[in-house]
């Protein structure tokens, strides 16, 4: 051992020494082409040129070699004896093992949590573990015990590790192999998908630990939320552990299932698979009354992923969504109120939800969070939409919402504000001569709605100039009275 380092180190001074004549020939090389114009030495710099990168991707391969010596054991396949790519789980066929708390031993990786030695499987890149299956072994390679099943699973946690120490170790992360055959890796995924499918009607523990992997499965992998599409059964089969008018029973399964329907509600081709199936929207709209403060949020975002289908909007408003997300749009968490905020955006895009959205108090409670400046824009916007219904523009009315809508135009840097303000204050005025004496107080004074005119948005300039004409009228007939 110790010759061998003397003589690595040997070959890294030769190395350098080496690099060092070569940088000096090419010197003494580019001063003679410069300042003496003789470019007959052009070729032999080239050569000097091409000897030097060829030096440095001999370092360069070293070191990539000695930082691979230094991988943890646990984040190299068995097989390939290479960092994973792409680590799956193998059931091994060995009982877990009862390990007191006295008597463990984890193994401890500097910078990690701890990873008990004792898992009841074993993990492998999938590339070489499927060619190891696809060649007929049904064996483990490293028990050699006979294989209960071949369901590959995702080993989550010990990618994002391997990822991290990747980056923590300046090592270049991992890629996954071109060469794995598709269909190979698309009949595992169907495999385990079923798998957990099947679980859902076993025990309540099965149903648990399923729903953490369907959970994390489909928001890691576009390929496998697809496969949801193949079958009209699948979201009946996932949310088979909640019962309608008992969903909240167990919170954590809840939040589980209801984020992996918002996962899968990503996919375009899942969206109308969900809307059109009564349990899932029934489901969603229970979720967004009860469950974790992270169950609702989620169900809010699933319901405006959803609502991106007009025939969802329909669907999703007669099962009762508007009034939950009102109800979550009045509450202070920041991230459920923007979710909520965007699921109803989203529905009051048709008039019958818009509809129901004014009739379940949305008005005052988004005029409310206005006034606390609080998701100004996007409340505007709702705002904006609700205008058309009488009954929001009496709201509006009796809210005093002019001076407020006033203020945000002087003040805002933002056009989309702009913008829908002068279209609210364009409709709340149309026949009022209280509302249009109100804004010709404001216009004399700070001429707020002409700049807006000169320098708006298009639809914010013609909105204005609806409402200056307006005003020339009112004055006009004032006049003559």
């Amino acid at each position: 051992m110790a010759k061998s380092g003397v003589l690595e180190q040997t070959g890294q001074l030769m190395g350098a020494s080496k690099a060092v004549e070569l940088k000096e020939e090419l010197q003494r090389l580019v001063r003679t082409i410069v300042d003496d114009d003789d470019y007959t030495a052009e070729d032999e710099a080239v050569r000097v040129l091409t000897s030097l990168k060829e030096l440095k991707l001999k370092k360069t391969s070293s070191l990539k070699l000695e930082d691979n010596s230094d991988v943890p054991e646990e984040f190299k396949c068995p097989i390939s004896k290479e960092i994973m790519r792409d680590p799956v789980v193998l059931a091994t066929g060995l009982r877990r093992k009862r390990v007191s708390e006295k008597s463990a031993r984890p193994r401890i990786l500097v910078g990690f949590s701890h990873i008990n030695r004792c898992w009841p499987q074993k993990t492998y890149d999938r590339p070489f573990i499927e060619r190891w299956l696809n060649d007929g072994h049904r064996t483990c390679p490293q028990t050699q015990q006979v294989l209960p099943h071949t369901v590959l699973t995702p080993n989550h946690l010990v990618q994002e590790m391997i990822s991290q120490w990747c980056i923590e170790h300046g090592h270049e992360l991992p890629k996954r192999s071109q060469d794995i055959d598709e269909k190979v890796v698309r009949k595992a995924n169907v495999t385990y998908l079923n798998c957990l499918l099947e679980k859902m009607c076993s025990s309540l523990s099965d149903q648990k630990e399923a729903a953490k992997e369907l959970r994390m499965a489909t928001k890691q992998s576009p390929s496998f939320r697809q496969l949801f599409g193949d079958s009209t059964e699948s979201i009946s089969k996932l949310l088979n552990p909640l019962s309608p008018g008992q969903a909240d029973t167990h919170p954590d399964l809840q939040e589980d299932l209801i984020t992996t329907l918002l996962n899968l509600s990503i996919c375009e081709k899942n969206k109308r698979l969900v809307g059109e199936n009564p349990l899932a929207i029934t489901l969603l709209v229970e979720s967004l009354k009860s469950g974790t403060p992270q169950t609702r949020s989620n169900a809010a975002a699933a319901v405006f992923t959803l609502s991106d289908l007009d025939s969802n909007k329909l669907v999703i408003g007669n099962a009762g969504a508007v009034e939950p997300l009102i109800d979550l749009l009045d509450e202070a968490n920041p991230l459920a109120m923007r979710d909520a905020a965007s699921a109803i955006f989203s529905l009051c895009i048709i008039l019958e939800n818009k509809r129901s959205a004014v009739q379940e108090g949305a008005v005052p409670v988004i005029v409310k969070k206005i006034k606390d400046r609080v998701m100004v824009g996007e409340l505007l916007a709702i705002l904006a939409l609700l205008s058309v219904h009488q009954k929001a523009v009496d709201e509006m009315d009796e809210l005093n919402v002019v001076p407020l809508l006033l203020s945000i135009i002087k003040e805002s840097s933002c056009e989309n504000s702009k913008e829908n303000c002068i279209a609210i204050l364009y409709t709340t005025c149309y026949n009022d001569r209280v509302k249009l004496r109100e804004i010709k107080a404001e216009e004399a004074k700070n001429g707020t709605i002409s700049r807006l005119a000169r320098t708006g948005t298009s639809r914010a300039r013609r909105k204005a100039n609806g409402i200056l004409e307006r005003l020339n009228r009112y004055a006009l007939i004032t006049h003559t009275a």
